[in-house]
């Protein structure tokens, strides 16, 4: 079955994008098996409410997120703040004003409801050629943990400018949100999505962008609150010599279930990618979910991927499902892999510590702290690398208490 494709502005109908994985059941549909099949649609009915059964919804507690199946009333569950970078907010966009939909197509219901819910979209736009030293912060907190808010935000970096853009989620709330990235020709974009909800909170995020010729996008998804928290990014390297890095972090306590469906599409010839997403879990009922796909195609000549999940169980009780998918459609490629490993501490590594002298307390520190800051340096701003790191050092107390 061919999944279909609609704009902004097209007429709907519904019997053209019911979601074939949720015909499962039905004689003649064959169910979604890759991300590259997945319909799009702006018309939440259309994807109707998801049953646990399809592909890109198994792994997920849908009965928790129920919440955001409906568009908000309002936009009141959330407030926006700015710590730098607020004069790089442009005008607000709402639906068919470009470029609000140049790139983003909503691929599920939680993606359709937040376009439907969002009346005007956060725009920030780099000038071009501009080099932004500082990165720019836009802090986003819940304000009840049954209050509602639907969002769109637009980051744009125009032709060769240079920027990181922070989005930090705190607080609680059930919150739908999308967010579209446009990295233009020879411009260099950072974004990272940072989540360190209370545990009350229900948040799911998709993360859609487009990278342009001579172009690069590191993309980082940092997990460490929530009780649902869901951030799909997907990533089109469009042009000739783009470049795409996307990495994520994650710390599951109990209760929490923390997932990322990560989709890199090597379009343009010379394209460079590199996914790789690390996690740690402790406590019962701590849960992560890392699906990761890669698509090289036909046009994508010379290119060089890999994409890898790595996670670390600390205690008993916790589950990490991670599934790695690789599509390629042209064989003159520099070379393309993948690789995915769950597992719990390196005896062999605390051996070598403690016949050191150091304590198995201090040996399972080491280990982690060496585990995960590995991501955390990737960051290249200091003082969140700091913040980061202490809050995996108050994780990991938690463990020894």
């Amino acid at each position: 079955m061919t999944a279909q494709t609609t704009t902004p502005t097209a007429s709907h109908d519904s019997s053209a994008h019911v979601d074939p994985a949720a015909q499962v059941a039905d004689a003649g549909f064959v169910p979604v098996q890759t991300r590259s099949e997945r319909p799009h649609s702006f018309d939440p009915t259309d994807f109707g409410a998801p049953s646990g059964r399809e592909v890109n919804w198994k792994h997920t507690p849908v009965a928790k997120l129920s919440g955001l199946f409906e568009v908000a009333d309002s936009a009141e569950g959330v407030s926006y703040t700015f710590g730098a970078g607020e004069h790089y907010v442009s005008t607000p966009l709402a639906a068919g004003d470009a470029p609000r939909g140049e790139v983003f197509l909503a691929e599920d219901i939680t993606a359709a409801v937040a376009w439907q819910g969002a009346a005007e979209a956060l725009h920030i736009r780099i000038p071009r050629e501009e080099e932004v030293a500082e990165p720019i912060l836009v802090s986003i907190a819940g304000l009840g943990a049954d209050l509602r808010a639907d969002a769109h935000i637009v980051i744009e970096a125009l032709e060769h400018s240079s920027a990181t853009v922070v989005l930090q989620h705190t607080g609680a709330a059930q919150y739908s949100q999308n967010v579209e990235i446009i990295v233009r020709d020879g411009a260099k974009l950072t974004v990272i999505s940072l989540q360190q909800w209370q545990d009350e909170a229900v948040h799911t995020s998709a993360h859609q962008a487009r990278v342009d010729a001579d172009a690069t996008l590191k993309h980082f998804v940092i997990s460490f609150g929530g009780g649902v928290v869901r951030v799909n990014p997907s990533v089109e390297l469009a042009g000739a010599g783009s470049e795409g890095y996307l990495y994520g972090l994650s710390y599951a306590d109990a209760g929490q279930h923390l997932e990322s469906q990560v989709y890199l599409h090597h379009k343009g010839p010379h394209t460079k990618g590199d996914v790789l997403y690390k996690g740690a879990l402790q406590g019962q009922g701590a849960h992560s979910v890392w699906i990761g796909d890669v698509l090289i195609g036909a046009d994508a000549t010379g290119t060089d991927s890999y994409e890898a999940n790595r996670n670390l169980v600390l205690t008993e009780g916790a589950r990490a499902d991670s599934i790695p998918n690789l599509e390629i459609e042209t064989g003159d490629i520099l070379g393309a892999g993948h690789a995915s490993a769950t597992g719990r501490f390196d005896d062999e590594q605390l051996f070598y510590l403690q016949a050191r002298g150091i304590s198995e307390e201090e040996a399972r520190r080491l280990v982690v702290l060496g585990f995960l800051t590995d991501i955390v340096q990737r960051l290249g701003i200091p003082a969140l690398e700091t913040e980061l790191l202490d809050a995996i050092e108050t994780e990991l107390a938690e463990v020894d208490a």
